[in-house]
């Protein structure tokens, strides 16, 4: 504050408007921060969240009673001051029947939520492609029918059989009534009708029903054996890239195409991951972490220019209200947190550059626009594939393992 200039007054406020302008006005004349409001509330046994402070300036409409106590009591005023704040806001509120408003907070009732922002779910992640691959199936696989024959084959298909070789003394062959190799010859494979010397052989059927070229029962066989094994060879080739996946961190799902920043509700994700950000929920310390994306709703995300390149990523939180992510205490701390707070402290970086890496695209850099710390990015510290690491300044790595981001739209 400044000395020897008198806090401002309430009284006089002719309406909610005017009172909160005079509200903003005496945190202005305390020079304190909302961090430090917070702290000194809470040293007087008072409870006062830094968020709950943010979203009471930020209207236009009465504080309970036990709020703007902690908070005029915080800024430094004396009980003369402190009655003077309360008395103004009892006139206004039954000059004009006014009811008061709520005001967030853990041991206060939280105002109405926006149906437009915490009602809506966060955007499930794009399932899976499943590409099936059909391989031929070796039992339909269409078989060479066997060539007709003509009358006087053997029972099995072959050709008549063969004389036997004269016996020495030249008498006639003596018949047998079967042979070996009439019972294990091919079904497939038809012999030749035996023809005179020097005649090429007919077949019933003309050319068609020609026997297949010498091998052909050979080739058949071969085929049969290698469709299976082709079949094989691609399910150990798909086993071989779904583990490649999930060394190199995925989750088992195709790279996926890095969704380009734009202003609007986004869905912030980790590069290559199903994690996205997120905060613990009944925490007040706004620190970020990584979450599976379908758990992450507290707070919604949305992404706002700022100019010159620069964005603010806001943040709507069901209990605390609306605020900005952001590195505190001007991100002189190397390892300073990334972590949603009340927009507007002039003490943290909230603007940051949203840098595409690698070509094609494989994410974007979140790097915090003026920060202390020259050559910094928001990264994910510790184990980066387990949920709930926690997100922090670091120096911005060759590789950025841990610090590309998509943008999800959120609907």
């Amino acid at each position: 504050m400044t000395p020897g200039e008198h806090a401002p007054d309430p009284r006089g406020a002719r309406s909610p408007a005017e009172f909160l302008a005079r509200l903003r006005a005496l945190k202005d004349w305390s020079g304190l921060t909302y961090r430090e409001l917070s702290a000194r509330a809470e040293a007087r046994g008072d409870v006062l969240p830094r968020s709950t402070v943010a979203n009471m300036l930020s209207r236009t409409t009465l504080p309970r009673e036990e709020l703007l106590t902690a908070f005029v009591r915080a800024c430094g005023t004396d009980p003369a001051a402190l009655e003077r704040w309360r008395t103004a806001r009892r006139e206004l509120e039954g000059r004009r029947g006014y009811e008061g408003d709520p005001g967030p907070g853990p041991d206060l009732p939280a105002p109405d939520p926006d149906p437009a922002l915490v009602g809506a779910p966060p955007k499930a992640p794009d399932p899976d492609p499943d590409p099936e691959g059909r391989h031929p199936d070796p039992e339909e696989t269409p078989r060479e029918a066997p060539a007709q024959l003509p009358e006087g084959t053997g029972p099995m298909g072959e050709g008549p059989p063969a004389p036997e070789e004269p016996p020495a003394s030249g008498g006639p062959p003596v018949p047998e009534e079967s042979s070996a190799s009439e019972e294990l010859s091919d079904p497939e494979e038809p012999s030749v009708p035996e023809v005179a010397p020097g005649v090429p052989p007919v077949w019933p059927g003309g050319p068609a029903d020609a026997p297949p070229a010498p091998g052909a029962g050979d080739r058949f066989r071969i085929r049969r054996l290698l469709v299976p094994a082709i079949a094989v060879a691609a399910l150990v080739f798909a086993g071989v890239s779904i583990v490649a996946f999930l060394r190199d961190g995925h989750t088992g799902h195709p790279p996926r195409t890095p969704t380009a920043p734009a202003a609007g509700d986004v869905l912030i994700r980790v590069a290559g991951t199903d994690f996205c950000l997120a905060e613990r929920r009944g925490s007040r310390a706004g620190q970020v972490y990584q979450v599976p994306c379908a758990a992450a709703g507290v707070p919604l995300y949305a992404l706002a220019e700022a100019g010159g390149g620069r964005w603010r990523i806001a943040s709507d939180h069901p209990d605390y209200g609306a605020g900005c992510s952001g590195i505190p205490s001007g991100g002189r701390v190397p390892d300073a947190p990334y972590e949603d707070s009340e927009c507007g402290d002039p003490t943290r970086v909230e603007e940051f550059s949203l840098e595409p890496h690698g070509s094609p695209v494989e994410g974007y850099r979140i790097v915090p626009a003026g920060s202390a710390t020259p050559g910094s990015c928001v990264t994910v510290v510790g184990d980066r594939a387990a949920a709930w690491s926690r997100l922090a300044q670091a120096p911005c790595a060759p590789d950025a393992a841990g610090q590309l981001f998509d943008f999800d739209r959120r609907s």
